[in-house]
């Protein structure tokens, strides 16, 4: 595989630090594009009276290993909080939930720019601290079934790929989506510890700050894993980025990124959600073939959510920026369907 920097997307990229927003909190045009490590200050987002009641914080981590998957999320949305622990057994395919929602901000601290500050939640059965450091993060969560301590490495040289997706001046989001991330540490179920196996345990990291239309929807794709001598991680979006010239998709080779600027199809059966998925355009020849799927439904006063994310292998192509075709053979992680009005 190539390591020639050619890139060839569209997509401007940005190799200096900018603010995502104006001064009178309006998006910052010159914000607009793609980065390969976190630039944007996004301290504006849920501070002044533009946006308000639109502001969405989130840090979202999920973790595969060959016998567990974890989702931990930290989320703002201005009048209410969204904080959860999800841990999936594999082996037994059963799965241990936590979940809270508080109004406001009640009991959730975030950083207005990724890195800059803790990331911390204490709410009724749940409490989270996400740390950032020079090689890598700490997530640190506790439930009344679950205790995970998990430190998702970040190997020198590691590219993270940032985007920001503007539908206007107004409502605009920046996407951090960190793929491939080595990850060590333990996962206690009922008092069990589980240690995380070296080289085949990963983590990936969504992070957001935006101000967002009341309704959306979205796909989300990822996977990580080692084959053929590299570390490869995929990242994949849909639906939300639609029109905005901007797309979140991107493969990841030994911590380089290769962005993908087209946008991709995604042809899935809604009444069979364990069916092989199809994931395809330029560049990519995907097939996902789902184990499990994670299925939500929730309506709390003006949030309403519908989430299938499915959990799987990926199988298929994608080119890198070289032109060389990567061959993906099976790596795990998931592919969501997303339905929001938040």
């Amino acid at each position: 595989m190539n390591d020639a920097r050619t890139t060839l997307t569209h997509e401007r990229e940005i190799t200096e630090p900018v603010s995502l927003t104006l001064p009178n909190g309006r998006l910052n045009p010159a914000a607009v594009g793609w980065t390969r490590h976190p630039l944007h200050d996004t301290s504006g987002i849920g501070t002044g009276r533009l946006g308000r009641g639109r502001n969405k914080r989130w840090e979202y981590w999920g973790i595969t290993t060959p016998d567990h998957i974890v989702a931990v999320t930290v989320a703002m949305l201005d009048y209410a909080t969204l904080n959860q622990v999800w841990v999936f057994d594999r082996r037994t395919a059963t799965d241990v939930d936590a979940g809270a929602i508080t109004p406001l901000s009640r009991g959730v601290d975030l950083p207005g720019t990724l890195g800059a500050a803790q990331a911390t939640a204490r709410v009724p059965g749940i409490e989270t601290a996400i740390t950032e450091s020079g090689d890598g993060t700490r997530i640190v969560a506790t439930t009344k079934r679950v205790a995970l301590d998990v430190f998702a490495e970040r190997p020198d040289g590691h590219e993270a790929l940032g985007v920001v997706v503007p539908w206007s001046d107004t409502r605009f989001q920046y996407t951090v989506k960190d793929v491939a991330r080595p990850a060590r540490g333990t996962i206690t179920i009922d008092g069990v510890a589980h240690e995380l196996p070296a080289g085949e345990s990963w983590a990936v990291l969504d992070h957001g700050r935006g101000r967002w239309p009341y309704s959306m929807t979205w796909h989300w794709g990822a996977a990580s894993g080692m084959e053929h001598g590299h570390r490869l991680g995929l990242q994949l979006g849909g639906l939300w980025t639609d029109g905005t010239g901007s797309t979140e998709n991107a493969l990841s080779v030994d911590g380089r990124l290769h962005k993908l600027g087209a946008e991709l199809r995604w042809r899935f059966d809604p009444a069979d959600w364990l069916r092989p998925w199809s994931i395809t355009g330029d560049r990519v020849e995907l097939r996902f073939e789902p184990f499990h799927d994670r299925f939500s439904k929730s309506a709390f006063g003006v949030i309403h959510s519908e989430t299938h994310q499915c959990f799987g292998t990926y199988r298929g192509t994608v080119t890198d920026d070289s032109g060389d075709v990567v061959p993906i053979d099976a790596l795990t992680g998931w592919a969501e369907f997303v339905k929001n009005r938040w």
